[in-house]
């Protein structure tokens, strides 16, 4: 037995909370009793009816309404989230206490002022100074206690790149920005910490997690896993294609990739072992396809609606624009997973121990009408937060039509309560990318960087495409999906915007990038986790995740060269014409990364495969012949070669 397979066998496998303890900080929170635990749910309830009461009756002034949004995160993560990883999860910590308090102080200090800080912009008092710099301070730190290191390293560096201006080199230099200047920058205008990030999460972004947090309590998760088993489960490789869907279902919803591997990977993983897939192949294809879900509309993680402000255009063209991408994505998973079961002889779970598809329907199909509906209304032109807010409402009443999933009160305060937590790692990221932002704003680096990048590539297209991707992967690793968006799109995008390529294709590619750090080693968080239910070798997993993620690598390079994948300026002929010509392509990178068709691949014949794919997969009619022709000449090749399924190994 190879060492490899000494460590993997030898692993512990974790369960679903053990994973998001470990690999989701945003998870990792204490749960006091008594007083302390009915504080907290009350602060919970109050927040989530400022939410729902400013959505019916209409928003406050920018600058109130997104305070107040911070003032009830910023205390609730201090209460929730112990300073030290070593502080009892059920007992409270005075220092929590007392930074709660301070984060309450800072933050209505904005509103209680307000009035006097408009009347005197841009002529702080050393007292607002103080209090802004308090606040700042609070932010970073909640930042560390709730999404970790890698956001607060990048916010830094931003930070101290306010104050070196006039001594860094060439072109990054600047004039420099002094202290005050900074401090009432970030703090007391709407370009900083209470930018458009924290517009957003104070007004759509809340109310979609408030929503997802009633789906969950209705059970559409077990649903959606019922239905994809009714639907795949029998097929060739069956609970590996029940990953897939499931997780893609569910990733319309979910904002997080490493919440979402530990919701549907706990059950999803240990079918696949049970069938005998490899355990970091099982764990690979729950991470591949978690993480697919951030990039499936409508909600993607979120980032749709900051995207749709950033690049300012109405949000269902972003929805329209993520549709091809996703579909191929996840065609190429469903593709990897098949020939991975047709490669080592893999069967489907017999149909007698699945659900049945018409009684499942029958039974919790009105569940789902809910994202029917809110897909419905966002096509139809209503805007997010009231979609989002007739959502949450319908939500409760099909919940109601049967006794088996009816919602009772104190399922809906639940529901309250869960949304409140579940935004918090959402609305620090914002006010942190706020400070990200404000910097960029103050300094023009952002400018400065797309200049460097374009030098660095030599004003050549294809290589600042490539320089992008390296820097959205990096600037990706650990980061939530919203503020992942906000960092690559303010430091990557804009490299590619000056090189002409339009600005939706530019943020699509950035973003693209920034998720799929995610399941791209060394920092995996979705692989790892994925490897922690399925007792499996992380990087190894990392690795797989990353071959059945194949074409999050390639698509994006592809929409930037011919955004008619996007939508954009694209007729119903063009847009059919490309979508389909691509699902073929991504049929040869799959066989080409799996390493199978009808028999084993030699190495040449992988390559003929990719080549062959990738030429399917760029429009155009030249490179359309020859990827046919090179997928003809591959495949007739390999019906030649011997030998069937390999033995199959249950074991890494």
């Amino acid at each position: 037995m190879s060492d490899e397979t000494k460590k993997t066998t030898t692993a512990a496998e974790m369960s679903a909370d053990e994973v998001l303890k470990k690999y989701d900080k945003e998870s990792n929170t204490r749960d006091p009793k008594g007083f302390w635990g009915i504080l907290i749910s009350a602060v919970c309830i109050l927040f989530a009816v400022f939410q729902l009461y400013t959505a019916i009756f209409g928003v406050l002034d920018a600058h109130l309404q997104r305070t107040i949004h911070l003032a009830f995160g910023l205390c609730l993560i201090f209460l929730l989230y112990p300073a030290r990883k070593s502080w009892s999860r059920e007992k409270m910590n005075p220092l929590d206490v007392l930074f709660a308090v301070l984060s309450v102080g800072a933050t209505m200090y904005l509103v209680v002022e307000y009035q006097e800080l408009v009347l005197r912009a841009g002529m702080n008092t050393q007292q607002d100074i103080i209090i802004g710099l308090i606040g700042t301070i609070l932010i970073f730190e909640a930042a560390r206690r709730t999404v970790g290191w890698p956001m607060i390293i990048v916010a830094l560096v931003f930070v101290a790149y306010a104050f070196l201006g006039p001594y860094m080199p060439g072109i990054m230099a600047h004039r420099g920005v002094g202290f005050d200047e900074l401090v009432s920058h970030l703090y007391y205008t709407t370009e900083g910490i209470f930018g458009v990030p924290m517009g957003v999460s104070s007004t759509f972004i809340y109310l979609f997690i408030l929503f997802g947090a009633y789906l969950e309590a209705t059970g559409l998760g077990r649903f959606f896993i019922d239905l994809a088993n009714a639907l795949a489960g029998w097929a060739v490789g069956g609970p590996a294609k029940v990953a897939v869907l499931s997780s893609g279902l569910m990733g319309t919803v979910s904002g997080s990739s490493v919440a979402n591997v530990a919701g549907t990977g706990s059950f999803t993983i240990p079918m696949m072992k049970k069938l005998g897939y490899r355990p970091s192949f099982a764990g690979a294809v729950e991470a591949a396809a978690s993480t697919g879900g951030q990039l499936m509309p409508p909600v993607m993680g979120a980032a749709a609606f900051l995207m749709a402000e950033f690049v300012g255009t109405p949000y269902i063209n972003i929805v329209k624009a993520a549709v091809i991408p996703a579909i191929l994505y996840y065609t190429g998973i469903w593709l990897g997973v098949h020939y991975e079961a047709k490669k080592y002889g893999l069967k489907g779970t017999p149909r007698e121990e699945l659900p049945k598809f018409g009684p499942l329907l029958r039974e919790k199909g009105h569940l789902a009408v809910p994202l029917i509906v809110i897909v419905y209304l966002l096509v139809s032109g209503y805007t997010p937060m009231r979609a989002a807010l007739y959502a949450i409402g319908l939500t409760i009443v099909c919940a109601c039509l049967r006794k088996n999933t009816r919602i009772t009160f104190r399922d809906f305060v639940n529901g309250l309560i869960n949304g409140s937590k579940g935004v918090l790692g959402v609305l620090i990221a914002c006010a942190t990318a706020g400070i990200i932002i404000g910097v960029v704003t103050k300094t023009g680096v952002g400018l400065k960087l797309a200049t460097a990048l374009l030098d660095l590539a030599g004003g050549r297209l294809i290589p600042a495409m490539f320089f992008t991707m390296i820097t959205s992967l990096i600037l990706g690793m650990g980061v939530p999906t919203t503020a992942n968006y906000v960092i690559t799109s303010t430091i990557a995008a804009p490299a590619l915007v000056q090189m002409h390529v339009p600005v939706l294709a530019a943020h699509m590619f950035a973003f693209y990038f920034g998720i799929v750090a995610d399941v791209t080693p060394p920092v995996a968080l979705a692989a790892y986790a994925g490897s922690g239910i399925a007792g499996a070798n992380p990087m190894k997993t990392g690795v797989n995740a990353a071959k059945l993620a194949i074409a999050a690598f390639i698509v994006p390079y592809i929409f930037v060269l011919a955004p008619e994948l996007l939508m954009i300026n694209a007729t119903f002929l063009t847009v059919a014409l490309s979508m389909i010509t691509a699902i073929f392509g991504m049929w040869g990178l799959s066989l080409a990364m799996i390493g199978f068709c009808q028999h084993v691949l030699s190495i040449a014949q992988r390559i003929l495969f990719f080549l062959g794919g990738l030429c399917l997969i760029i429009p155009g009619t030249y490179t359309d012949l020859a990827g046919v022709a090179i997928l003809v000449v591959a495949f007739l090749w390999q019906k030649r070669n011997t030998g069937g399924p390999l033995p199959n190994v249950r074991e890494d």
